[in-house]
């Protein structure tokens, strides 16, 4: 069935939800800043895209080295260039089967650039486990990607001395989902499942054994002590929200991969399920895949 014959009531979101395949489910978006055009991940067709005038998506790609997309996913721009960065969770699994990629193992994941002058798609990293969202850094030297299944966020470099090298960047204690960048060129990375101590995921993060970032947000007003991992010592954080504490739903890492700042969900009493946190503007915008609003969250 083509996009622009889909039938409205069909597809209004409050019908079958088993209908995703016939009527679409955008994941990634973004806006072109210098074209206003609007980029689409859709986890069933593919990359589109949206004029600035609005209107029905075109659709710009559905595989990659002759191998269909099956879920994409997360997605990013690259203004100066209009290079599309995108991924695709898994080449066995749809979304609409997503929970079942993390227990079977699957690792057919790939992250994947799109050329708008070619109208090429070039496959940039495979053998993902659940490949999720996607950001770029400010300055575009790297680009960062979520593992979702294996907890980590990976750093692909698109300049310098290790262009296209992946390394690790961090590893988490939940699993991520969408990553987006500030205004200050940090990535706020979102956790959408699971409920540990803090102090385990920054045990299992790259940057182990080193002092948490004195912005850490704790739970309680004023000022508050955390238990760091350096011989037991007591570490002063300053507290700037109470929503901001020791139940990790989103996390604020720098460049280097070091803990700025920690979302609380307050043991998933005020957030329970969390794939995105936006920075914009002295605010948190918070979107969720389970839930029906946004949250917004005044720093």
């Amino acid at each position: 069935m083509e996009m622009d014959h889909m039938p409205r009531i069909l597809c209004d979101g409050s019908s079958d939800p088993n209908l995703e395949p016939t009527c679409g489910r955008p994941l990634g978006i973004k806006f072109n800043r210098k074209t206003c055009e609007l980029y689409i991940a859709d986890a069933y067709f593919g990359l589109l895209k949206v004029g600035p005038n609005g209107g029905v998506a075109q659709q710009l790609a559905t595989s990659a080295e002759g191998i269909p997309f099956c879920f994409t996913n997360g997605l990013d721009i690259d203004t100066q260039n209009g290079v599309v960065y995108f991924t695709d969770s898994s080449m066995v699994y749809q979304r609409r089967a997503f929970m079942e990629i993390i227990p079977s193992g699957d690792e057919t994941g790939r992250l994947m650039k799109y050329d708008p002058i070619t109208k090429k798609v070039t496959v940039l990293l495979q053998g993902l486990a659940c490949a999720n969202g996607v950001a770029l850094s400010e300055d575009n030297s790297f680009l960062l990607v979520a593992e979702t299944a294996t907890k980590q966020i990976l750093r692909l470099w698109l300049q310098g001395p290790k262009a296209y090298v992946s390394e690790l960047f961090a590893h988490l204690e939940r699993p991520p989902d969408n990553i987006k960048t500030n205004d200050r060129g940090e990535f706020w990375i979102a956790l959408n499942s699971g409920r540990d101590l803090l102090q385990n995921l920054q045990k299992e993060n790259k940057m182990e054994g080193q002092i948490l970032n004195p912005w850490l947000i704790a739970l309680n007003s004023g000022k508050d002590s955390l238990q760091n991992l350096d011989g037991g010592n007591k570490l002063e954080v300053r507290v700037l929200n109470p929503w901001l504490s020791r139940d990790p739903v989103g996390i604020k890492f720098n460049t280097e991969g070091m803990i700025v700042e920690v979302l609380d969900g307050n043991g998933g009493s005020e957030l329970s399920s969390v794939s995105e946190v936006n920075e914009y503007n002295g605010s948190l915008w918070i979107g969720s895949v389970q839930k029906y609003y946004v949250c917004v969250i005044q720093l």
